[in-house]
């Protein structure tokens, strides 16, 4: 397929999103070696769930696809094609030298320039690209503005517009002791 046909899938499952009142002009379709391996649109007013973004929807399904036993709660499953280690890019800041593929290899279309919770789930996927047929000024002049999260991320935490405050850090050192003291047995994610 070519990639104006990602695109057109994309937008096609945005537009039913919006013609069946799932939610808003929002569609992804996931693809690798040129193939669409997840479709997700946006089903934030069918589900009632704030986070059913059409690129959410779709790194999800991606996952199951690449990794069909992924739900299965067994370390057997662990090591799929999703959490296979991979080595760092030579111009990466991460400190590991190792994380899970996650979507490596993989690249995403989207109806509309990913929202900021959006974003932060393809940058954990390891999407190689992202592609967006419209862009976030044209997403706010139909009522979706994400501007103030993006403003309000660059506050320190006591200033932001959602309170926010640490609370009892002894409590979740225990569980950060418990990551650490894995040694190298850990996963790194």
């Amino acid at each position: 397929m070519a990639e104006q046909e990602f695109m057109e899938e994309a937008v096609r499952l945005a537009t039913e999103s919006v013609v069946n009142g799932w939610g808003g002009p929002f569609g992804a379709v996931i693809t690798r070696d040129d193939e669409i391996i997840a479709r997700g649109q946006n089903r934030v007013l069918l589900t009632g769930d704030p986070t059913a973004h059409g690129e959410v929807e779709a790194i999800r399904k991606a996952i199951q696809v690449l990794n069909p036993e992924a739900p299965s709660i067994s370390l057997k499953y662990q090591n799929k094609y999703t959490l296979r280690l991979i080595t760092r890019e030579p111009d990466s800041p991460d400190t590991e030298k190792q994380r899970a593929r996650m979507l490596k290899g993989c690249e995403i279309y989207t109806s509309g320039q990913p929202c900021p919770m959006c974003m932060s789930a393809i940058y954990w996927s390891r999407l190689d690209a992202v592609y967006f047929s419209r862009d976030l000024d044209d997403t706010a002049e139909i009522g979706f503005s994400d501007e103030f999260q993006y403003e309000d991320f660059k506050k320190p935490v006591d200033e932001r517009s959602i309170h926010m405050e640490q609370s009892y850090p002894e409590l979740g050192k225990v569980a950060y002791d418990a990551w650490t003291s894995r040694g190298d047995d850990k996963h790194p994610y």
